[in-house]
């Protein structure tokens, strides 16, 4: 194992993980807050950890229980999570963006009793309640409110005063949290993920690229979101022992990988194209030339960007544009695409700097087993496979057949050397008025590598002449030009033009309109940057009625 990694062959459960990782390193500073400066060591954290576990004991949350968390990334989710994990309970989180109605139903199908939040969260948790959600208290971090029960002297603890052999034992086969998927094909799914399963992906992710422990890393996505808790909260600080920062705001997230400078990342495709961008418009030449004339040039703009001492930097959760992962590996920056799900304990296959194939998704993990049905359809198969959907049976057994496959409803290819392509989403074809088979994700793919000017594109087409297009545009390209400046507009039919020139003609955009308002997560986008294809539609009716007009 890598210096300070704890042995994840001798752990059983997260709760034998945690544990050994905080008292093998008690000095280390565990957790720091961006924006506030707060920085805890783990014997800090675990004086706080103990005393918010003995609160909830007393407020009766013991093996089974199960409790939601609404907090933002701050480090006091971290401490809250894990004082939850310990007591034998569930923890799991809420996105922050729901609705009340969406945030009773979560809660309603958790089971969840009692809230851990962040105090500006308190008023749609309320909303929530009075719609019929099941809670009985709301604990707040940050804050004393009335009606509520504060944490605040627990989460400043000093001394560890709790006795964690008195622990209840927690099992391998125990839930350790419930993973809500962010909706893109309909009401949210519970998927329920075991102490065992997580240890599973850890291994496997371990064995795939062993990097050394003490580390630095950066929390900035959606708690409720596999991915961040895989990579900060089990990864990072239960695992490796790395120094998470947490990011309250994103806007702060350039800044904070500045300074932080973490030695591993991992973001979503837009926040890498973000990166790209930062990189270009601050650069007076041509930078992918510059680089290859001179790799220190490549270098020089890593370093200044914060990213000098990445060992693996990885993107995710949705497509990335070819274009993207060719900039940063010509800057001496292996960006390595993976695939990961809620289901799966997020990893699934991924590339690593030593074994890097651009445009596949890597190889699959040796704790797990991939396959494809006979429709090209990718099946896993695995300990680390959650146990089902919760108190969702039918559509449990959609997801897992009797042999234990999980059915990713990716389309893929797996070539001689074991490298997972990833080809389409099974649910996501086009199927046109003359009959054709297209695939969304592959037009805007095309559209997204060839250019900078849009940020997001939905292609349409289903049960339609031919495909048309609403685009989104980045904000830092448009500047204060008005949507409809005809120079704009025809910047982005230029983009288009390119897109279509590596496009079937079938495939081929033929109309287009820009959308006025910027898509935003929560709304027309899941918190990973997916598209919410159905509410997308529902929202631009009008527009995309408008550019079928002259073909009825």
């Amino acid at each position: 194992m890598g210096a300070g990694v704890v042995d994840l062959e001798g752990a059983r459960t997260m709760c034998d993980l945690l544990l050994s990782t905080a008292w093998q390193h008690p000095d280390r500073v565990a957790l720091r807050s961006f924006e506030t400066g707060t920085a805890w060591t783990y014997s800090e954290v675990m004086a706080r950890v103990g005393a918010v576990l003995e609160r909830l004991r007393g407020l009766g949350v013991g093996k089974g229980s199960v409790v939601a968390l609404m907090m933002r990334n701050i480090p006091q989710f971290h401490v809250v999570d894990s004082a939850v994990m310990l007591a034998g309970a569930i923890p799991f989180s809420v996105y922050n963006t729901l609705p009340p109605e969406q945030i009773k139903f979560v809660l309603s199908n958790a089971g969840a009793r009692i809230v851990i939040a962040e105090s500006g969260f308190v008023p749609v948790l309320r909303a929530a309640i009075a719609l019929g959600a099941p809670i009985e208290r709301i604990l707040v971090v940050d804050a004393v409110i009335e009606g509520c029960v504060d944490l605040l002297t627990e989460l400043a603890a000093q001394r560890c005063e709790f006795d964690f052999a008195s622990l209840e034992p927690v099992f391998p086969d125990d839930l350790l949290t419930i993973i809500y998927t962010s909706g893109t094909t309909g009401p949210p799914k519970g998927v329920e993920l075991t102490h065992g399963g997580m240890l599973a992906q850890l291994r496997g992710v371990h064995a795939a690229f062993p990097i050394p422990g003490g580390g630095r890393q950066i929390s900035f996505l959606p708690a409720a979101h596999v991915a961040d808790r895989w990579t900060s909260h089990y990864s990072a600080f239960m695992t490796y022992g790395n120094t998470l920062t947490c990011v309250e705001d994103a806007v702060n997230l350039p800044a904070c990988v500045a300074s932080t400078r973490p030695t591993v990342f991992v973001a979503v495709p837009r926040g890498w194209e973000k990166f790209k961008v930062a990189i270009e418009n601050a650069y007076p030449g041509d930078v992918l030339a510059d680089s290859a004339a001179d790799p220190a040039i490549g270098a020089e703009l890593l370093d200044r960007l914060g990213f000098g001492e990445v060992v693996w930097a990885m993107t995710g959760a949705a497509p990335t544009p070819r274009a993207v992962v060719d900039f940063f590996v010509a800057l001496g920056l292996p960006l390595c695409e993976g695939l990961g799900m809620s289901e799966a304990s997020c990893v699934v296959a991924v590339n690593t700097p030593a074994s890097l194939r651009p445009g596949s998704v890597g190889r699959a993990l040796d704790s797990v087993e991939v396959a494809t049905a006979a429709d090209g359809e990718l099946l896993v198969r695995g300990t680390q496979i959650m146990r089902g959907y919760r108190d969702q049976p039918d559509r449990t057994s959609e997801a897992l057949d009797p042999e234990g496959w999980l059915h990713t409803g990716d389309i893929a290819r797996i070539d001689d050397d074991g490298f997972v392509w990833i080809v389409d989403r099974k649910k996501e074809l086009i199927i046109t008025a003359a009959g054709k088979n297209l695939s969304p994700a592959n037009i805007e793919m095309a559209v997204r590598s060839a250019g900078n000017l849009i940020a997001h594109v939905c292609a349409i087409g289903e049960a339609r002449p031919y495909v048309v297009a609403l685009v989104c545009l980045d904000p830092t390209a448009v500047g204060d030009r008005a949507f409809d400046d005809p120079a704009l507009v025809g910047k982005v039919q230029e983009q288009i033009d390119r897109a279509n020139t590596k496009l079937a003609r079938v495939e081929q955009i033929k109309k287009f309109a820009i959308v006025e308002r910027e898509w935003t997560s929560g709304s027309e986008l899941t918190p990973t940057m997916k598209l919410r294809r159905a509410v997308i539609a529902t929202e631009h009716a009008r527009q995309i009625e408008d550019l079928y007009a002259n073909n009825r």
